[in-house]
């Protein structure tokens, strides 16, 4: 196992939202009148892991929608945070914000709290497409608040976009796309709209009554907006992320991609640390229940075997510009044969001892590790 010598990142799920959009499946409520307990178990649960990690270098306020939390409670949240929690100096602090929630006030009061990186939930400019995602927000707020943020000091901004939505043509999203360049964000998260059966959308495929894009179709839309954001000068460095150098990747999801620990706090947060992860209770009255009888609101863990883990290596290099080892491929026996296939289909290239996927690898990359079995 390797890269448990690096920081770890800190995850906080908040999980309250104004209303549940149609397509999303993250856990979160719209009680807020939970908020509280929420808090006051949350605080608990810091406490269980005070000893247990090195100094942090991310923080991310993820949900849910961070950004609807009462200025008190996020004042009060961060401060618990930093007190309790170990952070090296030039942490990222990265909060994700709904455009509907924010005014220049609020985003200086972010500013004014530590965060320094500011994830907006815009998904389009397009007022249809907003109504049937079911957003809260309208496409003048998204740009009002892009401008606001910018006005209040954050010079580290991601946004998120989604395409390959029904009733929207190609034309129409890279019309969305160009209306986002005008702001020269630091990052973009463009995702194409999958959808779990749970959810009202995803309700609606299954019986039929709504048709999502073929694949064809939404393999083009991915390489339109990696040939369109390449041109604007983006590094395409992960199959949904884009970042205009490479100081603004996303240092708290490389995490993720690189197997570096990091420790997932509330309602269904997950954690790796070693060869170890576990993750949370997806239900906030039972989350709070645990802790408040001193208990580890935990859900499931598993420990990763060495096959496990070098798979899972395998699956998130490849959607990374960053890739796999060469030398971890050579485990397999079949990997020369594997290889020299890829390279004449011009799906990998080689570049200092390491195979990265290219465009067109991208697309198929969740399919490549399991060419190597």
């Amino acid at each position: 196992m390797k890269n448990s010598n690096q920081n770890p990142g800190l995850y906080i799920h908040v999980p309250f939202c104004g209303s549940k959009c149609a397509y999303c499946d993250f856990y979160s409520v719209t009680d807020r009148n939970f908020i509280v307990r929420w808090l006051q178990a949350l605080k608990k649960e810091i406490g269980l892991y005070q000893n247990d990690f090195a100094p942090f270098d991310t923080l991310y306020l993820g949900g849910g929608t961070p950004s609807i939390l009462p200025d008190a409670v996020l004042a009060e949240l961060t401060d618990f945070i930093k007190t309790q929690l170990p952070f090296s100096p030039a942490a990222e602090i990265t909060l994700e914000a709904n455009p509907d929630d924010l005014s220049l006030a609020k985003l200086k009061l972010f500013q004014d709290l530590g965060f320094n990186r500011l994830s907006l939930g815009v998904q389009s400019f397009d007022e249809d497409i907003l109504k049937f995602l079911g957003r809260r927000h309208t496409a003048r707020q998204a740009v009002h608040s892009l401008d606001w943020a910018r006005t209040a000091g954050f010079n580290n901004i991601t946004v998120d976009l989604m395409y390959a939505i029904p009733g929207q043509n190609a034309k129409a999203w890279y019309k969305n796309l160009q209306q986002a360049l005008k702001f020269k964000p630091e990052h973009l998260s463009c995702y194409q709209l999958t959808l779990e059966p749970s959810t009202p959308l995803g309700q609606l495929v299954e019986q039929n009554r709504l048709q999502l894009w073929d694949e064809d179709n939404a393999r083009l839309f991915f390489l339109e907006t990696s040939l369109a954001l390449a041109a604007a000068g983006y590094v395409h460095y992960e199959i949904s992320n884009f970042a205009g150098d490479p100081d603004h990747f996303s240092r708290h999801n490389l995490k993720y991609w690189q197997h570096v620990p990091y420790l997932g706090l509330g309602p269904a947060a997950h954690s790796f640390l070693g060869n170890k992860r576990w993750w949370n209770i997806r239900n906030l009255e039972k989350y709070c229940e645990a802790l408040n009888q001193g208990q580890a609101p935990l859900e499931e863990s598993e420990d990763l075997t060495q096959a496990q883990w070098q798979l899972e290596t395998l699956y998130l290099g490849f959607r990374t510009n960053r890739g796999v080892d060469l030398e971890l491929l050579k485990d397999y026996p079949n990997h020369g044969t594997v290889l020299k296939q890829l390279r004449e289909s011009s799906l990998i290239h080689e570049q200092d001892g390491r195979i990265i996927p290219t465009r067109e690898g991208f697309v198929v990359a969740d399919s490549l590790p399991l060419l190597f079995q």
